[in-house]
């Protein structure tokens, strides 16, 4: 878990340094409008993803390959430097990956805006330890799900 910052109290160094990202990400895309609005976007998810190793980029690049093939209009962006899917500018879904936070493994989560309402309680966040087929399948599944 992030350790909190020296007084013990506030946001941890992490957790700073995610507000601090999300803060550039919104200025690297201001004043940017459609197109070139989405290239830029599009090109600071695939650094990300990029940029990741293990197992974490697994599940990133496992997760952007499903989401171009399943759900072509959601957009690439970044939010707070993770990897992440839009429609219409809110985000329907993401990727923490675990070395963001120090945490035991990546989770694929998915914003209010996606559609995986299931009666009265449903999960939300799926933790990924591995990429198999198996896997691949229920992410697919999500993924339809949350946007239809």
């Amino acid at each position: 878990m992030a350790e909190k910052t020296s007084r013990g109290a506030g946001f941890s160094d992490e957790e700073k340094a995610a507000m601090k990202q999300r803060a550039d990400e919104l200025r690297a895309t201001k004043g940017l409008k459609g197109a070139a609005k989405l290239a830029k976007e599009l090109e600071a998810c695939v650094t990300t993803i990029d940029e990741l190793d293990g197992i974490d980029g697994e599940v990133a690049r496992m997760t952007h390959r499903i989401v171009s093939e399943e759900a072509p209009d959601l957009a690439p962006k970044t939010f707070y430097g993770f990897p992440a899917y839009a429609r219409d500018g809110k985000v329907v879904i993401f990727v923490q990956p675990k070395s963001k936070f120090d945490t035991r493994y990546p989770t694929l989560n998915f914003d209010e805006t996606a559609t995986l309402d299931d009666g009265s309680m449903w999960p939300t966040s799926f933790a990924i330890v591995e990429v198999t087929s198996e896997v691949e399948a229920r992410v697919r599944e999500l993924v339809r799900s949350a946007v239809d």
